[in-house]
């Protein structure tokens, strides 16, 4: 719906304030390890406020003035999170927001890495993210996209990374080695899902994939699938009140009768 249909969908708080931190701290990294303090990313984090302030999504979000200080309460504990997990002055930043574009296993790969840093074994591949910190079971999926990455990285300039890791700011970090088992492992998922995707757009058939997540999902109303889901749920106590497609769909007076 998104990406095909191109139906857009509504600003999310959370996602704003991630991108704020992640311009605040490509600029701080792109100074001279000195000068990365959190006295210089409070100046970096006023200076480009604007750009955010200015943005249609935060526009539309319409927030009141404390909502508005709130939003930057969030986005400056996300910055300031870098610190718990690093002393960025120690870290030798090879490149920031390097674009990724190249071949990788067959099926055409672009993206952008916050961060490719430089440590005395080699390449390190770097991102930072804003969000909640995964659970065991799911570390190994959050890392397939630094996987890919680093693969990425390896077919565009001839040097694979020796290791991938998500900064999860505030959190924790989670690191892994880039070997040869792990890069065949998601080149090969990759390869499954690029096959998949083509297939979809050819027949024009794109099948929904419904989960937990439903609930937080912006095309709730206009997914059968998704629907259905929700209200099995809901009926099963399974979904948190809160998520917002239950009013988005009308499910508020069935959850409140709940």
């Amino acid at each position: 719906m998104r990406y095909v249909d191109r139906i857009p969908d509504p600003p999310g708080q959370a996602a704003l304030a991630g991108t704020f931190a992640h311009l605040v701290l490509e600029h701080l990294l792109q100074e001279d390890p000195a000068n990365r303090s959190t006295e210089r990313a409070k100046v970096l984090a006023r200076e480009h406020w604007p750009e955010i302030e200015n943005d249609e999504g935060f526009i539309e979000l319409g927030l009141t003035d404390d909502e508005a200080r709130h939003f930057r309460w969030i986005a400056w504990k996300a910055i300031e999170g870098l610190w718990t997990l690093e002393n960025p002055q120690g870290v030798v930043v090879e490149a920031t927001e390097q674009l990724i574009d190249a071949d990788v296993g067959g099926v055409p790969f672009r993206g952008i890495v916050d961060r490719l840093d430089r440590e005395p074994d080699g390449l390190v591949v770097s991102d930072y993210k804003s969000g909640k910190a995964p659970r065991p079971r799911y570390v190994d999926a959050k890392l397939s996209q630094v996987l890919l990455y680093a693969a990425a990285i390896g077919e565009q300039i001839g040097i694979r990374p020796k290791r991938a890791r998500l900064l999860y700011l505030g959190q924790r970090t989670i690191e892994t080695d880039v070997t040869d088992s792990a890069v065949e492992t998601v080149v090969g998922e990759l390869a499954d899902t690029w096959s998949a995707m083509t297939t979809s757009c050819e027949t024009e058939t794109f099948a929904a994939s419904t989960g937990p997540l439903c609930g937080w999902c912006p095309y709730a109303d206009q997914c059968d699938e998704g629907q259905a889901e929700i209200k099995s749920r809901l009926e099963q106590g399974r979904i948190r009140l809160d998520a917002p497609a239950l009013e988005l769909i009308g499910a508020v007076s069935m959850a409140a009768a709940g």
